[in-house]
């Protein structure tokens, strides 16, 4: 079976996500290649595993990114969905049209010097679910086009304010101009939106000078790589950081699956909610978005499918998940 699994990226400042996963995609096919050394044309098959990652972050921005290879890619969009935790730092009194370090700053005319009191009284308006506007600077799409292109073509860009979950924001350094926030926060959360917003509730503005992604859901700095590992192309290291997909679904419900529904699952055969176990709740120790989806594992213990308990009856197969004929005995 080609590679499978997930590696936390040390994604640098200064240097796109793109470019971050680059490193790793490219001792992925180096990985592939000396996999197929010896084995004759016909054995050589098969293209390199996919490499993707799971949430960008600016080029200002640095800390973790979650990297998904070969089946475990399937797994993105749930690695999205994770709460994430970040160290914000910025800059008050003046203002940006990215409304970070990246855009053009520009001073406000005497702005006031927020105390500490004041800013420790408006953050719990920015914790729960919210509604936020989201930057002009965004990747978000107005008719099919995405809001940073537009605004970079001089256009007027309104985007709409949604909601979005704050599970928790911190005080850490307060030293004006500058103050440190620590961020816990759903998916779809613009942290440099927070940090303007609480500059505006204490009547300044604010602009963010650095950001750091310590945490998405289990993946923590603790375990990120230093993307200059990958560099190395006669170094395969790396591989000992790979990580179990299932690492992903540890918030998700627990499905355990017999041998035969197993089977089924993973030819596309429908299955009724009373032909399998109820799910199991887990404790994954971190804040878990609403889901219907649920993590269905083989008797051998393998991630199988993701499901989704579409209503009273019915089974919805999401995703499934290749192994070997033997994990499926």
């Amino acid at each position: 079976m080609s590679l499978t699994g997930i590696v936390v990226l040390l994604k640098p400042q200064g240097e796109t996500s793109r470019a971050t996963l680059n490193r790793l995609q490219r001792a992925v096919k180096s990985h592939q290649r000396r996999r197929l050394e010896g084995l004759s044309a016909a054995e050589q098959t098969g293209k390199p595993p996919r490499v993707g990652h799971a949430g960008t972050l600016d080029p200002l921005a640095e800390g973790v990114l979650v990297a998904c290879i070969g089946e475990a890619a399937k797994l993105i969009e749930v690695v999205q969905q994770l709460p994430k935790r970040y160290v914000g730092t910025f800059q008050l009194g003046v203002t940006s049209d990215t409304e970070d370090a990246e855009g053009t700053i520009v001073a406000l005319p005497d702005p006031p010097k927020p105390t500490r009191a004041a800013l420790l009284e408006a953050i719990p308006r920015f914790v729960g679910r919210i509604r936020q506007r989201p930057p002009v600077y965004s990747a978000l799409k107005i008719a099919g086009k995405r809001a940073y292109q537009l605004a970079r073509q001089g256009q007027n860009v309104e985007l709409a304010s949604r909601e979005v979950d704050v599970y928790g924001m911190e005080l850490i350094d307060y030293d004006y101009p500058l103050l440190r926030l620590n961020i816990e926060c759903g998916s779809g959360t613009y942290v440099r939106s927070l940090g303007r917003d609480l500059a505006e509730a204490v009547g300044s503005g604010a602009v963010m000078t650095a950001l750091v992604r310590e945490r998405i859901g289990p993946f923590s700095l603790v375990n990120a790589l230093p993307p200059s590992i990958l560099d190395d192309p006669e170094s395969e290291n790396w591989l000992e950081h790979l990580l179990p997909p299932e690492l992903a679904v540890a918030h998700l419900p627990r499905v355990e699956l017999d041998a035969k529904t197993t089977a089924r699952i993973l030819k596309g055969q429908k299955v009724r909610q009373d032909e399998i176990p109820a799910p199991q709740k887990t404790s994954s120790g971190f804040p878990a978005a609403e889901t219907t989806l649920c993590a269905a594992f083989s008797p051998e213990n393998h991630l199988v499918s993701l499901l989704e308990m579409a209503d009273n009856e019915s089974v919805k197969i999401k995703k499934n998940f290749s192994f070997s004929p033997d994990d499926l005995c």
